[in-house]
């Protein structure tokens, strides 16, 4: 079972703070799945505005989230280091309960189809205590960055 730290994410992808959503990734299997762990607190940059005085994650950052952990199950092999993996489409999503400060979101992706390893489909769930809260298909391709400072080496 592959687990990885905080520092050991951001050598695999290239999001930073606020935009890196995945606190730990505590199983991976390369090209297959994964399951990732992000920490919901009231500092998060978007809970002043959304909404105040009833602080809820935005839908848009738990799919994001959930995409991070796909992929880095796609990026954590070695010939895939330094690409990026861009949105394509999703599907199917259906949020099912919010998130709030306080919460550990527990996120399981699973890749469901890669055609010519730089395109295909992954399913991600995200759950809070046992409990569903989001889940979704997403289509993604994965690609070396143009004029980008992201490198291994940079990190």
């Amino acid at each position: 079972m592959i687990q990885l730290n905080t520092e050991e994410i951001k050598q695999i992808l290239p999001h930073r703070p606020p935009m890196l959503l995945v606190d730990r990734i505590i199983d991976l299997v390369p090209f297959e799945s994964g399951v990732g762990i992000k920490n919901v607190t009231l500092n998060e940059p978007f809970f002043p505005g959304h909404f105040p005085g009833n602080p809820i994650m935005p839908g848009v950052f738990i799919l994001e989230a959930m995409a991070q952990v796909g992929g880095i199950a796609m990026l954590y092999p070695e010939e895939n280091r330094g690409k990026i993996a861009l949105f394509g489409g999703m599907e199917n999503v259906k949020f099912k309960r919010q998130v709030i400060p306080g919460d550990q979101l527990v996120m399981k992706a699973h890749i469901v189809n890669i055609v010519k390893k730089n395109f295909g489909k992954l399913h991600a769930d995200t759950y809070v205590e046992d409990k569903i809260a989001a889940t979704a298909d997403f289509i993604f391709a994965l690609k070396k960055p143009e004029n980008s400072p992201f490198s291994a080496e940079s990190v």
